[in-house]
């Protein structure tokens, strides 16, 4: 079977390592981005082109979620499976003649960070029983977390890890604000932020919840806002509501 990874960014560069690790040969990556795309051709000994597509039996789509329509429009060959990487769109967003489907991973992607594959959930939405077995023997090789899931559940996948991920990484960020404000380094929170994590594993987030807001302390609350302003002020209100709220406070 010839695969062929359409994309240069962050999940393209993931995918194509992962398929490369794991043993699923790759007839080519093609993208915009020659630079990123002769990289990743360098590094994991893959074809690379971003101006002639080959033709092949499936297609792996990793782009942003606004370009994949577009670049869907570029694939001709209707005996294809074509399939995105997005877990907000449905897969009739692929124009085309080809069959369509659906292969989201579940995780956050960056070119400089490694990952631990085999961990990753991959969600797979298929129009046949037949490409989605053949998704799934594909997943399979790469993770040990592999399930099939419609468009319908995916959208709430995807929200929940906005909000598991981006949410809190945006937090991470205006915390790091603060502190960079003070001159205090930031890794001092990091035993903070890694002991947040690993209690997840171990405790229902609700009953892991600590802090001023969960304890009603009124004092500290108004302390912490008369050291804000700005976006971060409305950010500490709106999460110190919510979690009052949600523990009727």
């Amino acid at each position: 079977m010839k695969i062929v990874i359409i994309g240069s960014g962050n999940v393209a560069y993931h995918m194509a390592k992962a398929f490369t690790l794991k043993g699923i040969s790759l007839a080519q990556i093609f993208g915009r981005n020659e630079n990123e795309l002769r990289k990743t051709s360098e590094e994991l000994n893959i074809p690379y082109s971003s101006k002639q597509l080959e033709d092949a039996d499936l297609y792996l789509i990793c782009v942003s979620d606004h370009s994949v329509e577009e670049v869907s429009k570029i694939i001709t060959k209707k005996e294809s499976l074509v399939v995105h990487t997005s877990g907000s769109l449905p897969k009739e967003i692929l124009s085309g003649a080809y069959r369509k489907a659906s292969f989201y991973p579940l995780q956050t992607f960056s070119k400089s960070k490694d990952l631990e594959y085999e961990k990753i959930p991959f969600f797979i939405e298929a129009e046949n029983n037949e490409d989605r077995d053949l998704l799934f023997e594909i997943a399979s090789k790469i993770s040990e977390n592999v399930m099939e899931s419609t468009y319908e559940k995916r959208k709430y996948i995807h929200l929940t890890a906005v909000f598991a991920c981006n949410f809190v990484n945006h937090l991470f960020s205006r915390a790091k604000e603060i502190s960079d404000s003070q001159e205090i380094p930031f890794d001092y929170f990091l035993p903070l932020v890694n002991e947040t994590v690993q209690k997840i594993y171990e405790i229902e987030p609700k009953m892991a919840q600590t802090g001023p807001a969960v304890r009603n302390d009124i004092r500290i609350l108004q302390l912490h806002e008369q050291l804000l302003k700005g976006e971060s002020l409305e950010i500490y209100k709106t999460m110190n509501h919510s979690i009052q709220k949600m523990y009727e406070l």
